[in-house]
């Protein structure tokens, strides 16, 4: 290790001395923090020598970096390496020196001495081994609050810097230094594997510089300091020339005319991206976060910094609330990665907003732009140059918020754009990082129940900004973000045409369609295996399962002991993370966000839901719904009936299970699903709701098993409504009557009419878009099919789902909705 115990000169010996008196000055303002963290994650071996690399060469970064190691127990640059004298008594290098005092330059490049010393020491001594370690040491990115702009303009950039600005930066940033350690390198490796000294040595550089510059740029982004030339690249492109000579054959315009209308609409896409921008957000949104939440927890991104190095990152976060993007970014930025570009909609372009969202990483996209090929095509090469250039993206699939708490079907547009991109130009394996973001309340709940009860749907303009002073003064619980399981686009991409990398491919092969749904599927998949299950979404399964939204509390501590049970029993929860507090401490916690309330009774309090608050509950039950999904289906079998033949149960399950898939986005395949359903009808037993093998029989009647079971099987009843709706319709009016549009507004209709009779009046329960999944998801399973006037035609398959109601719905409930559906032609 770096011991500095090995006899130097007396010159170095004073250096040494008055670097450290000079570190100690440093110091007084000087506060840094140290990435990876934990440091563990750099696998430095302390038992090793070690050298540290950085990109150029600085004194105040030397002392900065030897006060990390200090802190760190890490061996420290300003010792000499052990068992070598000449390094100059320091155990760090520079790739690059400045010149000039005033007007700073580069030199010309050569390799460090120190590394050349050490690769000539290693050729003579087999035994002699050092650990490269490339260091990235950043003033002004550090992930602590801000409270200051003029901190902003003095912040880390692409730019060299003069002695001046590193002083001003150092002074007026240097509590905001950020240290970042590499991979270590094995010099011993590199020996080895090159006999000629200057090809090691060469090497050894090569892969330095490579991982300081992937360090910066995950910091601070790529080198963007050429975008200005971005629209003349895209305008230039074959792709783009070839939509605006196509366009001029067919309008009669000139080519010139349509490469200004071309320009102006590159600038009305293109982010343009400020460091400046980004730190002077992360000073609003830390007092924001602070004054709205009670906290942000962010999961399992130590393993996203694991799967990510080297990699191109899409993210691809759920949709519930327009904080979603800021938030996302705002944590990339406090945990030391620079924040995505983030493809926005131009309802967003609003004047001066739009303009530092731009600044802040925000590229424009009209809402729908098929049928204008030459914006299309300037889309397409937008997002191709900017993932070229190592550009981390994020968008969402979704298309838009949702409005009912489940995810929303996902559109594949921008998924198919980026495999072409990728394809067209694979230079960094790209990986689609799937984010699940869990609210315990929502800014925009009231909004959203207006809008699913009809309303139409409010444009963004800038008076919503002083929608701000009402948000301030809520409290909105605390806010879980979880990465979950990456997907890989090269192991897709090899799966559907194993050897694309070497086959000519065509703008969009044939392939291309399925590989973009099976990424599409996969991402929301993994989205729902990131769950966050909070305190809210657990009192909104147990409370909205009953008629009046009321329990006894003990009936509703023991109702949530059972689906904590049934969660940390899940047979797939490896990525789902679960809150902390137990029955009784989430029941307080929901009266403190006032979501429930305690009226006092003699025989004992009752907790139940405002009813304005039940509405908005259905959201946050919808949030983890897939969670309950198979435990809820189960018990559901047993809500009219006391037993029923297992056989039955699992034929059943069979059956609805392609349409619960789809809709919920379940991870399980079809033949994992009977094993699933079989594990919980264990689990069952072991919690003692149901026993017996060939016939399953519930718990007694009038037990705390029966009632709890009886809840569960509640949380699915209205999807399975909804289904028996769709179904009764189409049965009702015949095959070959209705096309998929009559049908969806025929079922939201008497949707809303069996929601005013027998159930509370939530809006999501006829939400259109899950009507149209259903239909859609019926056709593709092929109970339906569409004849040449565009009619939906069936058999008696359809009828043997409808009989099948009859496992899980009282005859009252079921009738009612067959005569809903019959009696109003």
């Amino acid at each position: 290790m770096n011991t500095g115990t090995q006899q130097i000169s007396i010159w170095q010996y004073v250096r040494l001395k008055f670097s450290l008196i000079l570190r100690a000055i440093l110091h007084i303002w000087v506060r840094s923090k140290v990435f990876p963290d934990p440091l563990s994650n750099s696998q430095i071996n302390s038992d090793i020598p070690v050298c540290y690399v950085m990109d150029t060469d600085a004194l105040s970064s030397v002392l900065i970096l030897d006060k990390a190691c200090e802190q760190n127990r890490l061996p420290r640059p300003l010792s000499p390496i052990e068992g070598i004298n000449n390094t100059g008594g320091r155990a760090c290098a520079a790739l690059r020196k400045l010149s000039g005092f005033f007007v700073r330059r580069y030199s010309t490049r050569r390799s460090p001495r120190i590394i050349r010393n050490l690769v000539e020491a290693a050729l003579l001594n087999p035994n002699f081994e050092v650990q490269l370690v490339p260091v990235s040491i950043l003033v002004g990115r550090a992930p602590d609050k801000e409270n200051s702009i003029i901190k902003v303009i003095f912040s880390e950039g692409w730019s060299v810097e003069g002695r001046l600005r590193r002083l001003f930066s150092t002074f007026i940033n240097g509590r905001d230094t950020c240290v970042y350690y590499g991979q270590p390198t094995s010099l011993r490796a590199l020996v080895d594997e090159k006999t000629d000294a200057a090809i090691a040595v060469r090497k050894a550089c090569r892969l330095m510089r490579m991982q300081l510059r992937q360090s910066r740029e995950t910091a601070i982004g790529p080198d963007l300091s050429h975008s200005r030339t971005i629209v003349k690249q895209i305008i230039d492109s074959d792709r783009v020339r070839t939509a605006l000579a196509e366009k001029s054959q067919s309008t009669g315009k000139s080519v010139k005319k349509l490469q200004q209308e071309a320009e102006v609409a590159v600038r009305e896409i293109s982010a343009n991206y400020s460091y400046t921008a980004i730190r002077l957000s992360d000073v609003i949104l830390s007092w924001f976060w602070n004054r709205i939440f009670q906290g942000v927890e962010l999961n399992h991104f130590q393993n996203f910094e694991q799967n990510s190095t080297g990699k191109e990152i899409i993210y691809v976060p759920c949709h519930r609330s327009h904080i979603d993007y800021m938030l996302l970014s705002y944590l990339l930025y406090t945990n030391g990665h620079v924040p995505p570009h983030i493809a926005a909609g131009s309802n967003l372009n609003l004047p001066f907003l739009g303009k530092f969202l731009r600044r802040c990483g925000a590229f424009f996209l009209r809402r729908s732009f098929r049928d204008d090929l030459v914006y299309a095509a300037i889309f397409d090469e937008y997002l191709s140059t900017i993932l070229a250039q190592g550009v981390s993206v994020e968008y969402f699939i979704e298309g838009g918020r949702s409005r009912t708490g489940r995810l929303l079907p996902p559109k594949g547009g921008m998924l198919q754009m980026t495999v072409r991109a990728y394809l067209g130009t694979p230079k960094r394996p790209i990986i689609f990082q799937p984010v699940y973001i869990g609210y315990e309340q929502l800014v925009e709940g009231s909004s959203y129940i207006s809008e699913l009860s009809g309303k139409e749907k409010k444009s963004e303009s800038l008076s919503d900004l002083f929608s701000v002073f009402g948000i301030l003064r809520r409290n909105y619980g605390k806010v879980h973000v979880n990465f979950g399981e990456p997907i890989h686009l090269d192991a897709l991409l090899e799966s559907a045409a194993p050897n694309w990398r070497t086959q000519e491919l065509k703008e969009k092969p044939a392939w291309l369609p399925s590989v973009v749904d099976t990424l599409a599927s996969s991402i929301m998949t993994n989205i729902n295996g990131a769950a966050d299950v909070n305190p809210i979404n657990l009192l909104a399964i147990c409370l909205l399962a009953t008629t009046k939204h009321a329990l006894p509390r003990q009936d509703l501590e023991l109702q949530i002991e059972l689906c904590l049970s049934l969660l940390k029993l899940s047979p797939s929860n490896n990525m789902v993370t679960i809150t902390e507090l137990n029955a009784h401490e989430i029941v307080n916690y929901g009266e403190q966000l006032g979501v429930i309330e305690t009226r006092k009774h003699t025989l004992g309090d009752i907790i139940f839901v405002p009813e304005k608050a039940a509405v908005q509950l259905t959201y946050f039950r919808n949030n983890v719904a897939h969670l309950f999904a198979v435990p809820s289906f189960l018990a559901s079998c047993f809500l009219i009936r006391n037993e029923i033949l297992r056989s039955r149960v699992l034929r059943q399950f069979t059956l609805i299970y392609p349409y619960l898939q789809k809709e919920l986005f379940l991870p399980w395949s079809y033949s994992d699903a009977r094993q699933t359903l079989t594990h919980y009808i264990s689990v069952f037993e072991s919690l003692e709701l149901i026993r017996g093998k060939r016939t399953l029989k519930r718990a007694e009647g009038g037990s705390q098993g029966a009632a709890s079971l009886g809840l569960l099987g509640r949380g699915l009843l209205q999807t399975f409504e909804r289904y028996l709706i769709t179904v009764s319709v189409l049965v009702h009016k015949g095959s070959g009557v209705l096309s998929s549009d009559e049908l969806e507004k025929l079922c939201i209709l008497y949707a809303q009419r069996i929601s005013l009779l027998h159930e509370f009046d939530a809006p999501e329960f006829y939400d259109k878009t899950l009507f149209r999944e259903f239909i859609s998801n019926l056709s593709q399973t092929g109970i339906l099919s569409e004849n040449g006037d565009g009619k939906l035609e069936f058999d008696d398959a359809l009828r043997i789902i409808s009989e099948d109601a009859k496992l899980v719905m009282s005859t009252e409930l079921r009738h009612g909705i067959i005569q809903v559906a019959s009696g109003n032609d």
